[in-house]
């Protein structure tokens, strides 16, 4: 299919964009896994918003998998508006932003810098003000981005999360998979979720469901059926639905539940068998699912990678669902590309 769209067209980049990403910042990467091994923190902080705020999610569940060290996310308006200093000695300060303008992220990532930590900006842009104030720079290595919604950055950006964390805690299996995610990716580009599609077209609510690392594809999810299908999702952890959000699902409720091939999909999946017996039209990435529809994956070699796969296909599959809505996903309404808080 021709592109058609900004979005479209970056979505079918992403594959080379990760292939870039792993060749181009190699060295970087390496200097930076050295630098945090050897600051061996007890903590990490994230700093982000967004797309970005996601990502960081993402990196925490993957490091306290991985490595075992908690990561917290810090507000930035702590620093930006309250400017109030944090006690971060020892510790390492993740810093995501695919523009690294955004004022407070960047006044965050300083003074985490001035009271001790190891700063690390994660960005698309490795000469911008958030770079200038961190100790290490990791460039996305993305390419330009024209749709404002963020999909090649937002890839590129827990590719690199949780290849810092490959490099950190020398995991030749999460390596190897990161070497062939470019190949996975180009088949998540193209799999089918059409039956999902066509059930959201005229709907004008749905939940998004994760669990682990895939709750962060479920926020990111959530965000882009808002950000270009005008959409309210509601992203959660499949432990907490049926704490109270449940009330809501009634006949033909959509839900879309985002399964990974690890520990947790056994429990998502039942819990969204639950949901479609209640009369929810419940999609499921996983060939588990009794009640629920299946939808095809493209699996990875590393239950950590596989939620980017996933992200893939929901972005194919989301960019046409905001066509078939009649909306431009390139130029979602009341938004910009960069978005500066303060």
């Amino acid at each position: 299919m021709t592109a058609k769209t900004h979005m479209r067209h970056e979505i079918r980049e992403i594959p080379d964009a990760v292939e870039t990403l792993l060749t181009k910042g190699a060295d970087d990467m390496r200097a930076a896994a050295a630098a945090l091994a050897a600051h061996d923190p007890a903590f990490l902080i994230s700093v982000a918003r967004g797309s970005s705020d996601h990502a960081a999610t993402y990196f925490k569940y993957a490091c306290e998998l991985c490595v075992g060290v908690p990561v917290a996310s810090v507000g930035p308006s702590v620093a930006s508006i309250y400017e109030r200093p944090l006690k971060l000695r020892g510790s390492t300060c993740l810093a995501i932003s695919q523009s690294g303008r955004s004022p407070d992220i960047v006044r965050m990532a300083e003074m985490a810098a001035d009271q001790g930590a190891l700063t690390f900006a994660m960005t698309n842009h490795p000469n911008s003000d958030l770079a200038q104030v961190c100790a290490h720079v990791l460039d996305l290595h993305a390419g330009p981005e024209r749709s404002v919604a963020a999909t090649k950055t937002f890839v590129t950006s827990v590719v690199a999360a949780v290849w810092l964390l490959a490099e950190w805690g020398g995991d030749d299996a999460l390596r190897a998979a990161l070497k062939g995610l470019p190949e996975v990716l180009a088949q998540a580009a193209e799999a089918d979720w059409s039956a999902l599609g066509a059930q959201l077209v005229s709907k004008q609510s749905l939940y998004c469901l994760g669990r682990g690392p895939a709750y962060a594809i479920s926020n990111e999810a959530a965000l882009k059926f808002k950000e270009t299908c005008r959409l309210h999702a509601e992203s959660y952890s499949s432990a907490e639905v049926l704490h109270g959000p449940v009330s809501i699902v009634e006949e033909g409720f959509p839900v879309i539940g985002l399964a990974a091939s690890d520990r947790a999909e056994a429990a998502l999946v039942e819990v969204v068998d639950n949901l479609a017996d209640k009369g929810a039209e419940v999609f499921v990435t996983s060939d588990k699912a009794k009640s629920a529809t299946c939808l095809p994956v493209a699996r990875t070699a590393h239950p950590l990678t596989d939620p980017i796969s996933l992200i893939v296909s929901f972005y194919a599959m989301v960019e046409q669902v905001a066509v078939a809505r009649g909306i431009d996903p390139d130029a979602p309404r009341h938004l910009r590309k960069v978005t500066e808080t303060v």
